[in-house]
């Protein structure tokens, strides 16, 4: 059985830093890409930032230059490093793995509050 196993998140003051990680707990076949998305109150959830298994990567437009994902393909596990974080950062955020299906993760919650 396939588990996404996320780990990183908590209260932070704007402008810390946090890092996520995201575990692939069992096997999956030719994953193609591994990401984060978030979703805040009242809000759809949006994609953060994805990276494929070339290393390709793509960002939302509202955290790029302070995020950067990266990933280890041998232990089929992903980060997100998230620097000068903001208020509007707060949300839920969810590790996302793509292959012939797709799975996510529980979330974990980040919260950026003096």
């Amino acid at each position: 059985q396939v588990q996404l196993v996320e780990s990183g998140g908590g209260l932070v003051q704007p402008g810390g830093s946090l890092r996520l990680s995201c575990a692939v707990s069992g096997s999956i076949f030719s994953i193609y890409a591994m990401g984060w998305y978030r979703q805040a109150p009242g809000k759809q959830r949006e994609l953060v930032a994805s990276i494929t298994s070339a290393g390709r990567t793509d960002y939302a437009d509202s955290v790029k230059g302070r995020f950067t994902i990266s990933r280890d393909n041998a232990e089929n596990t992903v980060y997100l490093q998230m620097n000068s974080l903001k208020p509007e950062d707060t949300a839920v955020y969810y590790c996302n793995v793509r292959s012939v299906r797709t799975f996510w993760g529980q979330g974990t919650q980040v919260t950026v509050s003096s």
